[in-house]
């Protein structure tokens, strides 16, 4: 694997914690809830809800803003914090990291809707796991990959991204946001934890 390809995924791994940690920590807070309407407003599909209670407009108001500030620090000092290695990162202004940042964290929210969507037609509740043995590996697999597929897919569209990039941010990234959910499973905000 060749270096540039393993700082890449290192940034963008590092970068969506950060915006990660930030949102477990909103998520938590008393002031969110204010904001804990539900994004689909209760509409229906086939007499199901569209995505549940669960996908709320306080889940968007601090990750994409935040992957946007932790985008621009790091990739906008790239120079001062890597050194010879930011050589390595795109060759973007501090702003313009920032707004890549943005659309990564607005990709991570939204990657998770149409999961969501179809657990709801397949009578999954929200923050529930799938009770059929068919399909509960499908599931599974797609609560870990579905935010991290988003993110590479949007970052593919916007900048060069190696293949070695997506190999790594597939392989560490699904434990990184597993880890968030266990994260979020004992701090109560979700009611299971994988």
């Amino acid at each position: 694997m060749n270096q540039e390809a393993i700082i890449k995924a290192a940034f963008l791994l590092l970068t969506m914690t950060a915006a990660g940690a930030a949102h477990v920590i909103w998520l938590r807070s008393t002031l969110s809830r204010r904001f804990g309407w539900p994004i689909d407003g209760g509409l229906m599909l086939r007499g199901r809800r569209l995505f549940g209670d669960n996908k709320r407009v306080c889940g968007f108001m601090v990750l994409p803003p935040t992957a946007a500030l932790s985008f621009m620090i790091l990739g906008g000092n790239s120079d001062i914090l890597l050194g010879e290695l930011a050589l390595d990162l795109w060759n973007l202004s501090a702003w313009q990291f920032a707004g890549l940042g943005l659309a990564c964290g607005l990709a991570f929210m939204l990657a998770e809707l149409p999961n969501s969507l179809l657990k709801r037609q397949l009578d999954i509740a929200p923050g529930e796991a799938p009770t059929q043995p068919k399909i509960r590996p499908l599931i599974l697999l797609l609560d870990r990959y579905d935010s991290v597929l988003g993110v590479l897919i949007i970052l593919s569209l916007l900048v060069p991204v190696p293949i070695a990039t997506w190999f790594w941010v597939l392989v560490v990234g699904p434990l990184v946001h597993a880890v968030f959910s266990i994260m979020m499973h004992c701090l109560g905000i979700k009611e299971r934890a994988l």
